[in-house]
């Protein structure tokens, strides 16, 4: 005799891309992301981006700070939750939190994947032990190579990560780090200069998303 699923839905965010829901499945937390409930003219891309979250998942399941692939079936995509809170809210000072999150880094960099994302706060967990979590790979690097495109981008998870030191964490930074953020590297001034307006306007006019929220809005 099979016992039936109990299945309690909260809707975290719903917008052109699509449904994000928390749900807890007979006493499990799980964060689920429904691409059937996109826009038309946008579900190819939010296919894509889901995709890609469900590659780089993969390619890192078992490392402590990132959560785990639980199902992609090309529509709906399944991972693990991880409890804490967004970064914005849970303010970290401690450098422990700092040194922690700079060993994650190099551990997805070592896997072949950049987070290309980082920048928005929501994106860093403070976790309830603590220690920093990464969510939202939708636009991750997942090829593995290792050419000079990768180390650039690698370079720019670290620089977001510093600048979130500075605002939280300054007296922290080392003479290094302080260096590194007085340097940004050649992309990363052009996109400043001319792609970044562009994104801006896309992602607060269409999706609703701001900078350091990231959020989007309740589709209704």
């Amino acid at each position: 005799m099979h016992t039936a699923t109990t299945e309690s839905i909260t809707l975290l965010k719903a917008d052109e891309l699509g449904r994000i829901e928390h749900v807890r499945r007979d006493g499990v937390s799980l964060i689920r992301r429904d691409i059937g409930a996109a826009r038309w003219w946008a579900r190819w891309f939010a296919r894509r981006a889901a995709a890609r979250e469900a590659r780089a998942l993969a390619k890192l399941e078992g490392v402590d700070g990132v959560p785990r692939l639980l199902a992609w079936n090309g529509h709906v995509l399944e991972r693990s939750y991880m409890a804490g809170q967004p970064m914005q809210l849970g303010k970290p000072m401690d450098p422990a939190y700092y040194r922690a999150a700079l060993r994650l880094l190099a551990v997805l960099h070592r896997h072949g994947i950049v987070h290309n994302d980082l920048a928005k706060e929501p994106n860093w967990l403070v976790r309830e032990d603590g220690t920093p979590g990464l969510v939202d790979f939708q636009i991750a690097w997942t090829r593995g190579r290792r050419g000079p495109l990768f180390r650039l981008l690698a370079r720019e998870d670290l620089r977001h990560l510093l600048k979130h030191k500075r605002t939280y964490a300054p007296e922290r930074l080392s003479a290094r780090q302080r260096a590194m953020l007085a340097r940004p590297a050649a992309h990363s001034r052009l996109w400043r200069a001319t792609g970044k307006r562009l994104y801006k306007l896309i992602a607060r006019r269409i999706f609703g998303y701001w900078d350091n929220e990231g959020q989007g809005r309740i589709r209704r």
